[in-house]
This record gives C-alpha cells, structure tokens and sequence, in this order.
C-alpha cells in the first residue's frame, strides 16, 4: 500500500506540474487588450505615458511597486484601479511583460511536434476565428486585407482605392485592388512619420489627415500616393494636450472639413477654452469654426444621406462605475447646439462635481444611448445596392469595446434603424469580436466599397474585414 501511495503522489505531482506548464497567461495579449489604447500598442505613449523605456514618473519600474499601482490605480494620474477587473495572475502577467517585454511566453500546447511539422498538418483555414463572428442570415464576413497596422479611419477614393490611417505606425496605407475583383494586390505606405494619425478624409482629389496637433494634405493622391507624396500643412495651431488630442476628420456635404477638439481629461470644465468641441473649417484651414458644444471626445462623424444632418458618437465619461454613464449617438442638424458635457452626461445624469445647479433639460439629449464605457467610434450610413433594401440610409456604428468594465462589453458593429430621424432599433450586425474575456478583434471604422460591401478597420489585428451579402437559397 505505501508503494500505490508514493506512485499516486509521483502522479499526481506530475499531472499538477504538466497542468500549470500550460496554463500560460500572455501579459503581451493582457497589455494589448487593456492597456494600449492608453499606452500605446508598442508602449510608446498616448493619452497615458511612454512606458518603452524606465524612466517612469508615477512609479518605479519595480515588480511589486508596479503590480500594486496596476492593482489599486491613481485618481490624479488618471490611472483606473485594475484590481476588480483583472485577477492577480492577470496583474502578474502585465507587469511581467512591461519589465521584460522582449522574454516571449510560449503556450507548449502550441509547440510544434518535431515529427509532425510537415506543411500537410498547417490549417487550411488561415483566419478559422472568423466563424466565431455572428452576422444576419445571407451576410458573410472576410479578411479584406491583414497587412494594415493599427487600421483607424478609413477613405474610399473614386478608383476604389483604401486610404487608411495608422495609429500607432504614425502611418497612412493605400490598400489596393488593381482589377477591381475585390482581392487585395497590395499594400503600400503611402506617407509616415506622423503623429498618431486617426483621421482621414478623401476630398477634391486631395487626401487630408488629421494628427495629433495638425491637419496636413496630399493633392492629386490617386495618382501620387505610389511616390512617396510629400504633403502640405493645412492647419498646425491646435492645443497640444494629449489627453484625447488624437483627432478624426471627415469631409461634410457642405464641403467643409470636420475636426473634432476633444476634452483633455475625463471630466473638466473647458467651456471658455477650445476643448470638447466640434470644429469644421475650409479645405485650406481658413474660416476655422465652431460647430457644436458640450462633446467629451467624438471619433465619428456621418452625415444622413437624404437630410445632410450631422450625426455622431461621443465616448462618456470614465470613474462612475461599471454602468454608467452610457456612451452616446448624437445628432447636430444646426450648429450652436450643446451637448452636455461636463454637466449632464447621457442627457439624463448630472455630474457629481461639475452638474451641481445644472438641468439635464438646458442641453440636446442622445438620440441613442449606445451603453456604458462601448467605446463607439466610427459610423456610416448604408447607400449602396447590395444589402437588402431595408438596409438603406440605416446606420451602422463601430464599438471598439470596453476597456474599464469588470465584464467587457461592445467589439462589434451595431445596426440603428432609423425612422423620422430617430432611433427605432438597436441590433448587433457583426457579432462576436468578444469571446467570453477574449478579444478577437475591435472594431474602430466602418465604410463602404463601390459594390455595397461594408469594410471595417480592426486596429487590435490589423485587420480590414469585407462583408458582403447574398440572398439565401430558397
């Protein structure tokens, strides 16, 4: 008996051992999914500071100081608190992977067998995560292109043409189909060295882009942008916080350039200073203006096909828990209008600081409340031919997802029926980027292809997914 018990024990000893060798926590995937949206995907800096480097100004780069600051976070460094949101071994993980992030963490259930390497057992199915998403019936969804780093906004040229804005890269990539078959030949960069560029917008030929601090522009960009285009600048005078300085810009039917101001911080008061504002102003950057008031940070705007108005997202505020308040969906069809922030958030809650003898009812409420910390980014309304009829003018909204939630919430693209200008329903169209705690993808743009395909950017794989429709077999 005492030998089947020191056998046990042996087995079991290894069986634990086995077991804990491959429960491997990625703090790599953990920061991405996270942290970077503060930090950086690269850890270069954001809204957060740099973090590629030790020089760290609200703690030492220390494991244990580092893990309690990750834990309980700092309310005047405008650190959130972790601690309820991530488990200890998550924690771990991240501060493991910000002081050593070039040690890569292997998963041996994903070490190749030194007999089976063979190019007869690799998956044919390069992208098998795409069968996770849920979309309407007759709709499918595929990778358009996987080369596009830290794809943001997104602009459709006349020849079809893909310009997108990287983030990260401080790059603009031109995605190309030279046939017209809707199979990506290439991929070029077309401009770099910029500063965190988001926003882009295609108009008059002319291919602008919004930095952080400026507004530059590429003329006759269909035909340059495989020459390494210099560009011109058309607007550098903006405020050099960081704190949401990176800025989006869309071309209006009125011809006019949009350019969003946003807050820089969570919650202030600005009013009598540039911050939180939309902006539009002409091609060249003259006639710089206000067009609406009271906007935390906006990173969508779209214009409703048949009445021309301005309809945009608004990112609420963080620090007042899980469920509130709700992200917003806003519609502008003058300008002069007000839309709350710092006062009144979601148009129905007052701040707890800067809401006191305020009313909810003296500033223009959501047309939609989106839901709490979903992160709405870019938006467009359908025009094309190829989706079903019902599809038409209806708008389709981008949710880069929670990153402050105890659960996640948001990762996919939502559907707003419209009726009257106003929102009738609210339905998930791309489903499933959030599997369970797993991050497949975020959302950030939506647009459209000549054909009346949805395109939409994906900066955490670097992805653009093509969605088409077919008609159900009877």
């Amino acid at each position: 008996m005492k030998t089947k018990h020191v056998v046990l024990s042996f087995l079991l000893s290894i069986t634990s051992v086995a077991t804990f060798a491959t429960e491997v926590i990625d703090g790599a995937a953990l920061y991405k999914q996270n942290c970077a949206a503060c930090h950086g995907q690269n850890r270069e800096g954001a809204a957060g500071p740099n973090l590629a480097d030790k020089e760290w100004a609200k703690v030492k780069p220390e494991r244990d100081a580092l893990m309690q600051f990750i834990a309980k976070g700092s309310l005047a460094a405008g650190m959130p608190a972790w601690q309820g949101i991530l488990d200890k071994e998550k924690i771990t993980a991240i501060t493991e992977f910000l002081l050593n992030p070039d040690v890569k963490k292997v998963d041996p259930k994903n070490e190749p067998d030194a007999a089976n390497t063979s190019a007869s057992i690799l998956p044919a199915d390069p992208y098998p995560e795409l069968k996770k998403l849920r979309l309407p019936v007759g709709f499918s969804i595929s990778v358009y292109s996987d080369q596009v780093e830290s794809a943001r906004a997104m602009a459709v040229a006349p020849s079809g043409v893909v310009f997108v804005a990287s983030r990260t890269t401080g790059k603009v990539f031109a995605v190309v189909d030279s046939n017209k078959d809707y199979v990506v030949d290439k991929v070029v960069t077309v401009v770099e060295g910029l500063d965190s560029p988001i926003g882009i917008a295609y108009l008059n030929g002319s291919l602008y882009i919004s930095e952080r601090f400026r507004v530059v522009r590429i003329d006759k960009i269909e035909t340059s942008y495989m020459k390494k285009p210099a560009w011109k600048v058309v607007k550098d005078d903006f405020p050099t916080e960081k704190w949401h300085g990176e800025k989006i810009i869309k071309a209006g039917p009125d011809g006019k350039l949009y350019i969003p101001i946003g807050a820089p911080c969570n919650v202030c008061d600005k009013e009598d200073e540039p911050f939180a504002k939309i902006y539009r102003m002409n091609p060249d950057g003259s006639n710089f203006e206000i067009y609406a008031k009271g906007i935390r940070n906006s990173v969508g705007f779209a214009w409703e096909p048949t009445t021309k108005e301005l309809w945009f997202t608004d990112n609420g505020r963080d620090l007042m828990g899980d469920n509130t308040p709700s992200c917003e969906l806003n519609r502008a069809p003058k300008a002069g209008m007000h839309f709350g922030f710092p006062y009144c958030h979601s148009g129905i809650i007052l701040d707890p600081e800067f809401g006191k003898d305020k009313s909810c009812d003296d500033y223009t409420a959501p047309v939609a409340k989106l839901g709490p910390h979903v992160a709405p980014l870019g938006l467009a309304f359908y025009e094309g031919s190829q989706f079903p009829a019902q599809y038409k003018n209806q708008l389709f909204v981008a949710e880069h997802g929670s990153w402050n939630r105890t659960q996640k919430i948001g990762y996919r693209v939502e559907l707003l029926t419209l009726a009257n200008n106003q929102v009738v329903t609210d339905t998930p169209f791309v489903d499933g980027f959030l599997q369970g705690e797993e991050v497949l993808g975020r959302p950030v743009d939506v647009t459209f292809l000549q054909d009346g395909s949805m395109l939409i950017s994906d900066d955490y794989r670097g992805r653009l997914y093509r969605v088409t429709y077919s008609a159900p077999k009877k």
